[in-house]
């Protein structure tokens, strides 16, 4: 069964997603980071998401959905995926099931739960040590907590309705939330 990661930006998503598909074997589509692909291709494409991106703002419903089917239909079927970064909005979030249930796939979602204060913290942490360029602008990376809260938030609602969530303490070190995580999906 695919998984999808929700958490607020710096609640450890990306370096939790690494450890359970070098474990268990999952294909990681990051969203973010096929994103940040696309935006450094020097494509037209590439040029309309890093304008995007650079603002701090959303890239288009279109763009993100061609993007997570593509990926979905040159996945194997035994295959097992982990999302992070998708859906992030409602929108994405009908279109993503679609692409789903007409791919015969299931999921589970895992929230990993952190407040905005220590989420903050770890970004500023996280933006000093790797460098990444889309954490060091404190209002940009607070506009994505905002985005996180107005949108994001709703469809992890939504699917907890369905009982497709499974929520996991964010805070700790990297192995306590691990063991957390394998625990909640049963590994």
């Amino acid at each position: 069964m695919d998984l999808v990661f929700f958490g607020i930006q710096g609640s450890g998503k990306g370096t939790q997603a690494k450890r359970l598909a070098e474990e268990l074997g999952y294909y990681i589509f990051e969203a973010g980071g096929e994103l940040r692909k696309i935006r450094e291709s020097g494509t037209e494409l590439g040029e309309l998401v890093k304008k995007y991106i650079d603002n701090g703002e959303l890239v288009p419903f279109e763009i993100i959905m061609e993007v997570v089917n593509e990926a979905v239909a040159n996945v194997p079927d035994d295959q097992k995926i982990l999302f992070d970064g998708i859906p992030r909005d409602e929108d994405q979030m009908m279109a993503f099931d679609k692409i789903l249930a007409d791919s015969g796939r299931e999921f589970r979602c895992v929230h990993i739960l952190l407040d905005k204060d220590d989420a903050v913290e770890r970004i500023k942490g996280r933006a000093e040590i790797e460098g990444r360029a889309d954490d060091a602008d404190q209002e940009k990376v607070l506009r994505r907590m905002d985005l996180f809260f107005e949108k994001t938030m709703r469809v992890i609602e939504k699917y907890m309705a369905e009982g497709k969530v499974l929520e996991v303490d964010g805070k700790g070190s990297v192995e306590e939330i691990y063991g957390r995580i394998k625990r909640e999906i049963g590994n």
